[in-house]
């Protein structure tokens, strides 16, 4: 059986082994995802959702890195559906992964409300109105709030948590302020955040931030994760997240 259309390629994850296709004329998955699944933690016998979840990155990364009991992402994207099927289908994790094609913004129509023990979401960034629209169809819905902006998000993620899951996010420093208020109004606390650094000295170009569903109040900010030790040379953080 042939996994790979024109245009895609195989990738290794450093992962149990795993492999994911991708399209770099599409989107291809960045450090965001990769982080976001070092930080968010998930415990065995859990369930966990995905929302906009791509060509399936973080539901085979998070089987790969715990004992969860099963993953389920959720994308709108017809190509992008069928490139995350093909990759469980490759790492034979048909039993662990579940890929929904939808709309997130009506995720209880595709799964039950409540039922989950972990959401995790890497978003589109940018309000639609800033920065550079690229003009691939594909990576404008990834980097942009086209399809769903990030109150529909965090509105969804809470609707699906079991009273005290867990809600994992990462997004963009400059948002922070509007991320802290929209979980507050849908009832996640703001439980833990870590500020990614490209270099020791820069300013934090990314923030990952853990939410508990009716959670009490409480924010522990942790130590900030720096990307680079020196140029183009990863900090061991960064090579012990990614497998390597």
């Amino acid at each position: 059986m042939s996994y790979l259309l024109p245009g895609e390629r195989l990738d290794e994850l450093h992962r149990n082994n795993y492999f994911i296709i991708q399209n770099p004329q599409r989107f291809c998955f960045g450090m965001d995802a990769v982080l976001l699944s070092g930080f968010a933690k998930v415990h065995p016998k859990e369930h966990v959702i995905d929302l906009g979840c791509g060509n399936g990155i973080i539901p085979i990364l998070l089987e790969a890195r715990t004992k969860g009991a099963h993953f389920t992402g959720l994308e709108i994207q017809e190509e992008s559906v069928d490139m995350a099927r093909r990759s469980v289908s490759y790492n034979h994790l048909e039993n662990k992964i579940t890929i929904i094609q939808g709309d997130l913004k009506d995720a209880c129509k595709y799964v039950q409300a409540s039922s989950f023990h972990v959401v995790t979401s890497n978003p589109p960034y940018m309000a639609n109105q800033h920065g550079l629209t690229n003009e691939n169809e594909a990576k404008r819905i990834a980097r942009h709030e086209i399809l769903c902006n990030l109150e529909d998000v965090i509105r969804q993620a809470s609707a699906l948590l079991t009273p005290k899951g867990r809600f994992y996010l990462v997004h963009r420093p400059f948002r922070l302020a509007e991320i802290i208020v929209l979980m507050h109004r849908y009832g996640v606390e703001p439980k833990r955040m870590k500020l990614v650094h490209p270099y020791a000295d820069q300013e934090p170009n990314m923030v990952l931030l853990e939410g508990l569903r009716g959670g009490n109040p409480g924010l522990t900010v942790e130590k900030p994760l720096i990307v680079y030790q020196s140029q183009e040379v990863y900090s061991q953080e960064i090579y012990d997240i990614y497998g390597y």
